[in-house]
């Protein structure tokens, strides 16, 4: 039984797996909602499923890239739950588990999932149909000439929150796009247990998400303070 929680983008979720297989999973698609829904999320589930958390076999986390925030609030949670109940930490590359839940909307010989950073950049890796990684995870600056080099070689399909905004970049025929695909915990079953029967544990006290980018922050345009008299 493995607990796996997604928060690496605007989508928060929760998932409860068996031997790799989806049991229930809860999600939310409202922007910034992790830090409220995550642990209700959590509670909702073991509690349909007659669970304790010290019964868990291991708890799964989407490990990055993307949000900063997002990733933060989803590790944390999850090394808690594996402090407390003294079990094993996985770790799913992000872009793996949306590989896994995008391979079977269509017939390509490349899946490349993108998640939205800023302005026209995207964090991104490839994957061939059989998933293995034909390009590494990487912070990209789409241009029209993005990728092109595997699309001269077969059918891609771009998808995730990032993909829209360079639907009008990429115009090489090879290539399609799928605005709909929503990232979900329940994608990352399989790879959990596969982690799990591998025994590819995280050391809970050191693990760190995978940000590939350091946190940026930002001055706030209004003056807050400077209001206060």
């Amino acid at each position: 039984m493995i607990l796996c929680i997604e928060t690496a983008t605007t989508v928060c979720s929760v998932a409860l797996c068996h031997d790799g297989k989806l049991l229930d999973k809860e999600e939310s698609t409202d922007d910034k909602s992790h830090a409220s829904h995550l642990t209700v999320f959590i509670e909702d589930i073991l509690k349909r499923s007659g669970t304790e958390a010290e019964r868990l076999d291991a708890v799964a986390v989407s490990k990055g890239p993307g949000s900063y925030t997002g990733l933060r609030i989803g590790v944390s949670v999850a090394k808690g739950i594996a402090y407390a109940a003294d079990i094993p930490l996985i770790a799913v590359p992000t872009t793996e588990l949306m590989y896994n839940g995008a391979r079977k909307s269509g017939d390509y010989d490349y899946y490349c999932p993108m998640i939205d950073a800023r302005r026209m950049e995207v964090y991104t890796a490839v994957y061939d149909k059989n998933g293995n990684e034909v390009k590494t995870i990487s912070a990209e600056v789409i241009t029209g000439d993005s990728f092109v080099e595997i699309l001269n070689r077969g059918k891609m399909l771009f998808f995730g929150n990032g993909a829209a905004k360079c639907r009008d970049i990429i115009t090489h025929p090879s290539a399609s796009f799928d605005d709909s695909f929503i990232i979900s915990s329940k994608y990352m079953c399989a790879l959990a247990q596969k982690a799990f029967d591998s025994k590819k544990f995280e050391d809970v006290a050191y693990f760190e998400p995978f940000y590939l980018k350091d946190f940026i922050a930002t001055i706030p345009k209004k003056n807050i303070l400077g209001n206060i008299k």
